[in-house]
Order: C-alpha cells, then structure tokens, then sequence
C-alpha cells in the first residue's frame, strides 16, 4: 500500500505484480478499490496493477472544498503521471467508468485497452437526481446510518444480500460502506451526480473496449451499458448474470472470465 500527493489531495493506492501491461482499476461511489481484490488477484499474475481509492474514499483523503467530476479525471491523470504509466489497461466501475470515459476521450494515447462496468455516459436521470440529493440531503443532516439500507440496495442484487452463505460478505460491505466519511460522500455525489453526457462524443473514440454489466443493476441497469457499447466502435458488451451494481464482488469469476482475456488480448507488441 502506497499514497502519492496529486491536485493537493493524497490518493492512496495498492500496486501489486508486474508484466508488460500495467492495469488500472477505478472504483465506484461508497465502495473504494478492494471492490477490485478478485480481479487484482488474477491478474498481477501476469501484470503491474494498480487500483486507488478516489478523493474522500477508502484510505484516501478528505479535501474541504466542493469539486466536480473533472477534478476525479484530473485525479486520475496525474496519477498516471505520479506512477509513470505511460499507456494502461484502465478498468472503471461505476464512477470508475465515469473516469475512464472522459480520460480516454482527453487522452486515448494513454490507453492501451479500457472496461467500463456497470455505468452510464449518459447524465444522471432527472428522478434518480433528485432522489440522490435527498439522500444527500439526509447524509447531511443525520449520517450515513439512515441511507445505508439504501446503499446497500443500490450496490448489490436482492439475491445477495439475501444470500445466507454470504452473509459475511454482505456484513464486511455493510461495514465497509458505513465507514465512509459523511461529508466526503456528499461532495462527491454532488460532482458524479451532476456529469455531462459523452454518449456522441464516444462515437469518435478509438480504443479497444469493453462493456460489462450485472444483470441486475439498478443505479447504471443494462440499457446504459447497450448504449456505451453502440457508441463506441467495435465495443464488446457481456452481462453479468445474476449481479447488481458492484458485479465485482457479487459474481468475482464471471466478471474475470471476461475481463482477463480481455486484457491478455491487448499486450504490447513483441511481450506476447
């Protein structure tokens, strides 16, 4: 585990294996990047991965002022620079994805491949807004405890959490999301909340990519996921049966069979 000082924020990251490649991972709103541990374990097999924790998430720290989602994007490009990753494998979910899409279309030279799981280009639709600013509104005034069952919904398919031979499980991200810093979980869900739409502009984008999404996701459902894939050329869309938003965790072996070869099929010329 490691943290490097960028955009006056310190980000906090875990950089394991080592390969031709270098993966990024990019995670999703309440979670922070040990949402990724499944895939990070297969694949620093073969590769350097690296997966941060976003401003005012995980390990990461907390900033004072209001931001938007491009400070999320400049996070994330600095970062690069601070690791010198010239070109990556960048995998984002959620919020992740959120990143991926607007650095890929900044940036596409610096992307070897990009996954988008379980997440929109699109803007954040009128009543879900105003939903999330009065769960916002609430976070602020009482804490996380009286939206957790909320989050906890959004994040993960009745069937898991319902689940009881993974019970411990759904404790470990009970008290996981739980933990995050109130404050912190505001000021970004303003900045992702009010995102612009990219759909048009990923028309034009040239990068190898890869859509995934669960079956049952509800904060970013399949239709977004079919919509990023018709926009960008030559996209790939596998749906994950069975899982919510976090599909990581939820379905940890479906989202590696199609993620790895994915990103196998994408190493640099003459390290095959």
């Amino acid at each position: 585990m490691a943290e490097v000082e960028v955009n006056g924020v310190r980000l906090h990251y875990r950089e394991a294996g080592s390969g031709a490649q270098t993966v990024v991972f990019s995670h999703s709103f309440l979670a922070d990047h040990r949402q990724f541990d499944a895939q990070i374990e297969v694949l620093s097999r073969t590769c350097r991965v690296i997966a941060y924790d976003h401003r005012d998430h995980g390990r990461s720290g907390r900033v004072d002022a209001s931001y938007d989602l491009d400070a999320l994007v400049g996070d994330a490009e600095a970062l690069l620079d601070a690791l010198s990753v010239d070109q990556c494998d960048f995998v984002g979910l959620s919020t992740g994805g959120f990143v991926g899409m607007r650095l890929a279309l900044r940036s596409p030279e610096r992307f070897r491949s990009l996954t988008l799981m379980d997440t929109s280009a699109e803007p954040e639709p009128r009543g879900q807004r105003r939903r999330y600013r009065a769960l916002l509104a609430v976070l602020g005034i009482a804490g996380i405890r009286p939206v957790l069952r909320s989050g906890m919904t959004a994040m993960f398919s009745r069937s898991f959490l319902r689940d009881p031979g993974r019970q411990d499980e759904v404790d470990l991200w009970r008290r996981r999301i739980a933990g995050n810093d109130a404050r912190g979980l505001i000021r970004f869900g303003n900045a992702i909340f009010a995102r612009d739409d990219v759909v048009d502009r990923l028309r034009k984008l040239a990068v190898p990519t890869l859509v995934i999404v669960g079956e049952h996701d509800r904060p970013c459902p399949p239709e977004r996921a079919r919509t990023i894939a018709a926009a960008i050329p030559d996209a790939r869309l596998v749906v994950i049966p069975g899982a919510g938003h976090l599909s990581t965790i939820e379905q940890p072996e479906a989202v590696n069979d199609a993620l790895v070869p994915f990103i196998h099929d994408h190493l640099p010329k003459g390290a095959r």
